[in-house]
């Protein structure tokens, strides 16, 4: 899509003038901003669409010139960020989508280029992601890439049931991933692999093989995510159809359930409550999400969340979508520790309860349900919390607040 059409970059209309300034009024009303640590980079082009995707996302062919025009898009924006001095702090970055590899060598060398220009790819402690679909991965993409700053790629597989492949609409087979896993060996040591489980027609068993096999071809970092049928995607449509059977809560906990079994016995720790990884090789940039580090999204349906000493607020092109006041956003970053294995030490929950004083009953409470406990120094999620996790991450969000702390724009 051109700049002049697509809303992430186009000069702002009358109306939008009005959401822009309603957007930097509750960015004022933060005071003071905190660094911007990570940043991620949304590529909306695919090959094709999935037939369970409802992400901000399009299909394209590879020759397509919106993706040119996109691109130049995207490295306006950053080099305005940059300017205004909002990427001088950033230490993770992620290129998502959709699929980045699906643009191309020269598209992504050119966005990798300004990256560099703008974030320092080159430090030692930069995390640098790139998302890649097998279809769309070459072994000079590999090479390529690795030159201009990325050290983390993540293959989005999803299974290795070429049935299973075929159902959700994927555009490769099996042995494409495995083919696209060990072009990535080529340079990268930090290669992740991304699983779906609760798919209708997969069982226990089919899924376990597949983490086998991708744990052999030698990634360090697996997530496996439940299927979840959305709104207005093909797979809906299937199931109103009756042609397809909606798998329960109970069978997608029993397909986590044997995943983590599998990956544990492989050496691949749960640190996040769909991923696993080798020591060392846990993803930075996730982490940050589930530790309250403000981040920067650009490109188009790219979140943003940024926070001061008044509050915590998100915005998505350019429009405001959450806002929340200093004890709010103690609540979520409580709630957002339940997704780590490590949970937040007790120092943090002693600040969150100093904060919110109606907390400490609640964390009592969910200890006694088995949800939480206390160990070593830290409130962490029990495996059953995870398995439950809509009871337990519900409660904290729920924990009652005074009315008059709640924001009132």
């Amino acid at each position: 899509m051109s700049p002049e059409k697509d809303s992430a970059f186009r000069a702002p209309q009358a109306a939008e003038r009005g959401v822009a300034c309603a957007a930097d009024e509750a960015i004022d009303r933060l005071g003071p901003l905190d660094p911007v640590r990570a940043l991620y980079v949304h590529v909306p082009f695919c090959a094709s669409r999935c037939r369970y995707c409802d992400f901000p996302t399009q299909a394209a062919p590879a020759n397509d010139p919106r993706m040119g025009d996109y691109v130049e898009g995207l490295v306006m924006e950053l080099f305005r960020r940059s300017r205004a001095g909002e990427l001088a702090d950033v230490r993770t970055v992620y290129l998502g989508g959709g699929t980045p590899s699906h643009l191309g060598i020269r598209h992504l060398s050119s966005l990798l280029y300004a990256l560099s220009l703008c974030v320092s790819l080159s430090r030692d402690d930069m995390e640098c992601s790139m998302e890649a679909n097998p279809e769309s991965l070459s072994e000079r993409m590999v090479l390529d890439m690795w030159a201009m700053g990325v050290n983390r790629l993540s293959i989005g597989v999803q299974s290795l049931d070429d049935d299973v492949l075929r159902l959700l609409g994927r555009p490769h087979d099996a042995d494409a991933a495995l083919r696209a896993i060990d072009a990535a060996h080529l340079r990268f040591e930090n290669v992740s692999c991304d699983l779906m489980c609760g798919i209708p027609g997969q069982s226990a068993r089919t899924l376990v093989r597949d983490v086998e096999r991708v744990v052999a071809a030698g990634v360090s970092h697996v997530s496996v995510y439940p299927l979840a049928i959305e709104e207005g995607t093909a797979l809906e449509r299937m199931v109103a159809r009756g042609e397809l059977r909606e798998l329960g809560d109970d069978e997608q906990a029993e397909h986590m359930e044997a995943a983590h079994e599998a990956l544990e016995a492989a050496g691949l720790a749960r640190y996040e409550v769909a991923s696993y990884a080798r020591p060392g090789f846990a993803c930075r940039h996730n982490i940050a999400y589930w530790t309250g580090v403000p981040y920067r999204g650009i490109g188009a349906g790219a979140a943003s969340m940024l926070q001061g000493s008044a509050g915590r607020v998100r915005l998505t092109d350019g429009c405001v979508t959450d806002e929340l006041s200093m004890r709010e956003a103690v609540l979520e970053d409580v709630m957002l520790g339940m997704r780590l294995a490590a949970g937040i030490a007790d120092e943090e929950a002693a600040r969150a309860c100093a904060s919110v004083p109606a907390l400490g009953g609640v964390l009592e409470r969910l200890r006694a349900q088995g949800l939480v406990e206390v160990r070593e120094g830290r409130v962490r999620p029990t495996r059953r919390g995870w398995l439950c996790g809509n009871e337990l991450y519900g409660a904290i969000l729920e924990c009652p607040l005074d009315p008059l702390d709640r924001p009132s724009h």
